[in-house]
């Protein structure tokens, strides 16, 4: 894949992306009636870039070209929502499910089910419609929700794990799921709080 097929390629995955911030950006000033209590804290987006894709598509032993990033890659076009309460995004997925034009094409709920290392998340793939002047594609983003402790937690992992030794990686392992429960009983009590109004104590 040369330079000028990349930008190319990937321009209708950066209006897909844009009109799906936007539509995120809607709900966050409509979802719910109470005006200050948007559920979305900070909305980040990202498109891939080339070597990212070139890395991907090897490790799927398929080739760089652009009918393969189009055939095999599905999270090109990314964006991270970053909500207060797990309650709100779940509002938010069941939100965009009520929007017909969209085509949900994978969901993984890993605030349910975490993964083994305690990394939560709530992923979704969505085929987006991109408007031409006489025609329509669907291009796929992937969302990933999270409250403020899963991304805090997901950050600090990749920033403090990143790289490092196999030995290191063990212990550190042990110690990010001991965090992951720490954080998860810590955002409990936040939404107690939300509910409620009282904090709760954390015990100890």
């Amino acid at each position: 894949m040369t330079n000028e097929q990349y930008y190319d390629c990937i321009q209708p995955y950066q209006n897909a992306c844009q009109m799906m911030r936007t539509r995120l950006e809607v709900l966050n000033k409509n979802l719910y009636d109470v005006a200050p209590s948007p559920p979305i804290h900070n909305i980040q987006q990202r498109i891939k870039s080339k070597k990212s894709i070139e890395k991907k598509l090897a490790k799927l032993g398929k080739d760089d070209s652009v009918q393969s990033m189009k055939d095999y890659l599905q999270d090109i076009a990314g964006i991270r929502v970053i909500c207060y309460f797990i309650d709100d995004i779940y509002n938010m997925v069941n939100a965009l499910k009520r929007q017909t034009e969209l085509i949900f094409i994978r969901e993984k709920d890993y605030i349910q089910n975490p993964k083994p290392n305690g990394y939560r998340s709530f992923h979704v793939i969505i085929a987006v419609p991109v408007y031409y002047l006489d025609a329509m594609e669907y291009f796929p983003v992937e969302i990933q929700f999270r409250t403020m402790t899963m991304d805090l937690w997901a950050s600090m992992e990749h920033r403090v794990c990143y790289k490092k030794t196999p030995e290191h990686r063990e212990s550190l392992a042990e110690a990010f799921q001991q965090y992951a429960k720490i954080l998860g009983k810590i955002e409990e009590q936040f939404e107690s709080y939300n509910e409620t109004g009282v904090l709760e104590e954390i015990d100890s």
